[in-house]
């Protein structure tokens, strides 16, 4: 191979198109539907139609009389399964009252679209016929879809256990400390803020395909976590583990509803194992918004105290957390996520966090794009821009004077988190050099006199992502249990190619591409010579997948490190063959040369034939140019930014369109600016649905209204704006790349950021506040109300201000 010529600076740093993305945009990827072993059996599920009921008879025998059913299955057939469904959070001295859950119901359903029974059979159309003619006789049951009336426990979600509440978990400096810091407070504000729930969306839905050969079982799913999948295969279904392979091969979307064990993949696999022949099961869309876990879905009773001056001396964030039926892999976890980062961007002296989580007639609430921290996010967002209207303030000041100074970093926060890095007016300068306020201000005036309704909102956001370290999240500290590492196999061919196997596991992050760059800089080639496994857990060492913006700041740093080792390996074989000193071997212009002297220096393959044809290596030292690294960091990373939307609200409809929309993120130095954009516009797209549009319905039985596409209200391309998208870049010193997480940065920004904007825009029709999805039904009843008109379908509280004293 010849030497690449680098561009200055190399590879790292510059926007490059994916290299994943050709095999995907022409149709040659291969997802779990693309595959069908030969003599594949197909999966349906015979699901409750009732949202609480006790199951009195199941009556297979219609379905079983066909002949292209071979098997049906319920709870009393899994009986050799070793245990229920996993929930991997533990926290040291918080008592939880969790329900058993099971792939197949026993004896009770307790949402919509519970499983019941399983039909297998020859034909994927035939076994859903088939599951339509196995009868279930139920006993209706009471519902309880509100999580205020569920606290009540009038209505008991699982008969077996005494009380829905499934537990209370704090965070903060306490109560006597929170106090003072009201007791401080020359105005203290209140307000109810709700994060209502909300569906994945991905664009695949869950696929599992199950095969057992030789007492070995393989299972390619649709997931974000196969190591944690293998792991619970193992141990559900009483394996050793090297005896479990699972590869996620394509996967079309997860944000975070991919993250999880489910039943329908451990099912498979049981059912695999009992029949001795393949089977496989494809979500529906309906199956996917009834049956794939939700997300958010909480109400924040949010109370801040602060001096006329805008500077907050206490804030307390009171939540109720609706998390559904069952208690799924992270379901308890979420809501606590949030509570790490409730001082946001600022010095607040007193923060607290009180959550409470409750068991609803609903499909349980898991990890959705940000998990927790969105949440987090709106509630201070939202509350700081009410606490300038009531004080008279500029939003833009009020967060200005509290936010933490640049050179305050490392920042230990009021309840002993350690923000690694930050330098939030910087990117707030940053953005106002996109957005002239006082223009805009005129441009206001302007349009509102011609009738047009235009508002501005901001929102300034930190988040705690990459998850680790392992001492802090894992069983004796957070109760996560899990480590927080992640890890990493370089290997040099004898042709100077690379193969790279990571244990993390994209599904549209641009992992090949990002982890290439990093590679190819350090060894002198091209990106298109490194290629990147990912994904199966028979390859490789062990990892801990993808989730919560921890690819490139854990996972990028393994790869960074075991690159590394590699680099000083090939640097030992060249100082020998070209008799110099390790110390004087750089790697320049595509070779590795002694310092000064690039033209007689050797390329990688070079290199490589050094060590895999070992006629002449140093003494000690092995053949061979491939390394593992396993990175466990010292601390979670911390990317921030700064977010501008401009929205314009017709008075006459309550139609909202965002007009434009401006993103100032810092998440250290890009590794590909082009997939940062790509990030950050995909994250903002989701907070689009989230604030105007989409939203998880049910009814007061338990149906759920929301059970497609056509009622479930995605943003397409002409609900949202170009976006205005630039950078700061602030090193984290947690990681030897400087990097943080950018994934789920638009989603944490861009819903307080709308919201504000919307109310800036109606505020002067009397409207002072209203609650997520801001539909055009609830604008405009908003706004008539405020003008004194009936609005028979609102809630009557959206518009009350809130200010204690």
């Amino acid at each position: 191979m010849t030497a690449v010529e680098q561009a200055p600076g190399g590879f790292v740093g510059r926007s490059m198109k994916r290299k994943e993305d050709p095999r995907l945009i022409t149709g040659r990827a291969t997802y779990v539907d693309d595959m069908t072993p030969v003599g594949t059996l197909w999966v349906a599920f015979v699901r409750s139609p009732e949202a609480h009921a006790k199951i009195t008879s199941v009556d297979a025998s219609g379905a079983l009389e066909r002949d292209d059913v071979v098997a049906v299955f319920t709870n009393e057939d899994m009986s050799d399964l070793q245990g229920p469904l996993p929930m991997a959070w533990v926290p040291p001295g918080v008592e939880l009252n969790v329900p058993e859950h099971w792939p197949l119901a026993r004896g009770e359903v307790c949402h919509v679209g519970d499983p019941v029974a399983v039909v297998i059979g020859e034909d994927r159309y035939g076994v859903v016929d088939a599951a339509e003619q196995v009868v279930v006789e139920y006993e209706p049951l009471p519902v309880v879809t509100d999580p205020e009336a569920a606290l009540r426990d009038e209505t008991l979600v699982h008969a077996d256990l005494s009380s829905n509440k499934v537990h209370e978990w704090s965070l903060g400096v306490g109560e006597e400390a929170l106090q003072a810091g009201f007791d401080q407070a020359e105005v203290v504000i209140e307000r109810r803020i709700r994060n209502h729930r909300t569906a994945g969306g991905a664009i695949e839905p869950r696929a599992v395909l199950a095969e057992e050969r030789a007492g070995h079982i393989t299972v390619w799913s649709s997931t974000q976590v196969p190591h944690f999948l293998r792991l619970f295969l193992a141990i559900l279904l009483g394996l050793s583990e090297e005896r479990v392979r699972v590869i996620a091969p394509e996967v079309g979307g997860g944000f975070g509803s991919k993250l999880q064990i489910y039943g329908e993949e451990i099912l498979c696999a049981w059912a695999a194992r009992r029949l001795g022949r393949p089977v496989k099961w494809c979500e529906t869309r309906s199956e996917a918004m009834a049956v794939t876990h939700h997300g958010r879905d909480q109400i924040a009773d949010v109370r801040v105290g602060a001096k006329r001056d805008g500077t907050v001396t206490a804030f307390h964030a009171k939540i109720l957390a609706d998390l559904g039926a069952y208690m799924m892999l992270l379901t308890p976890t979420i809501p606590s996520l949030g509570a790490f980062v409730m001082s946001g961007c600022y010095r607040f002296p007193a923060v607290q966090t009180d959550i409470t989580g409750v068991m609803t007639n609903k499909f349980a609430t898991d990890a959705i794009r940000g998990a927790g921290r969105p949440e987090a996010t709106h509630m201070i967002e939202v509350a700081l821009d009410q606490l300038a209207h009531e004080l008279g303030l500029d939003p833009l000041d009020v967060r200005r004077r509290n936010f933490i100074p640049a050179d305050a970093f490392p920042y230990e926060t009021a309840i002993g988190v350690v923000y690694d890095s930050g330098n939030y007016e910087g990117t707030l300068a940053k953005l106002l050099e996109h957005v002239d306020v006082a223009e805009f201000r005129s441009e206001q005036e302007r349009l509102r006199g011609e009738g047009t309704y235009r508002g501005i909102g901001f929102s300034t956001y930190t988040e705690i992502c990459g998850l680790a370290p392992s001492r802090v999240v894992g069983p004796g500290g957070f109760g996560l249990q899990a480590g927080g590492w992640e890890s990493a196999l370089v290997r040099v061919h004898l042709t100077g190619t690379v193969t790279v196997y990571t244990g993390t596991s994209p599904h549209g992050q641009g992992h090949e591409t990002g982890f290439a760059q990093i590679v190819a800089d350090r060894l002198g080639v091209d990106p298109e010579q490194v290629e990147i496994i990912h994904g199966d857990t028979a390859t490789g060492p062990n990892g801990l997948d993808t989730y919560g913006s921890r690819t490139l700041a854990v996972g990028g740093e393994a790869v960074a490190r075991a690159t590394a080792k590699v680099v000083e390996k090939a640097k030992a074989f060249v100082a020998h063959k070209l008799e110099a000193a390790p110390e004087d071997i750089e790697v320049v212009g595509g070779k590795f040369a002694v310092r000064g002297q690039p033209d007689q220096g050797l390329t990688l393959a070079e290199v490589a034939g050094l060590a895999y044809i070992p006629e002449d290596i140093p003494e000690n030292m092995e053949p061979g140019l491939e390394e593992v690294a396993f990175y466990d960091p010292s601390n979670f990373v911390f990317p921030f930014g700064a977010h501008a939307a401009i929205v314009d609200v017709d008075a006459e409809t309550g139609k909202v369109e965002v007009v434009r929309y401006v993103a100032v993120d810092d998440c250290g130095p890009a590794i590909n600016p082009m997939l940062i954009d790509g990030q950050v516009h995909g994250g903002v797209v989701h907070s689009i649905g989230q604030a105007l549009y989409e939203q998880v319905v049910y009814d007061e039985a338990g149906q759920l209204v929301t059970g497609t596409f056509v009622d479930y209200a995605l943003p397409t391309a002409a609900e949202v704006p170009s976006f205005e998208t630039d950078r700061t870049e602030t090193p984290s010193p947690v990681n030897s790349l400087g990097v943080k997480g950018i994934g789920e940065a638009g989603t944490i920004g861009a819903t307080p950021a709308i919201l504000n904007a919307v109310i800036d825009a109606v505020r002067p029709l009397g409207v002072n506040y209203m609650d997520m999805p801001l539909t055009p039904v609830r604008v405009w009843n908003a706004i008539q109300e405020a003008r004194g008109t009936t609005r028979p379908n609102a809630s009557s509280n959206d518009n009350q201000t809130g200010v204690v004293r």
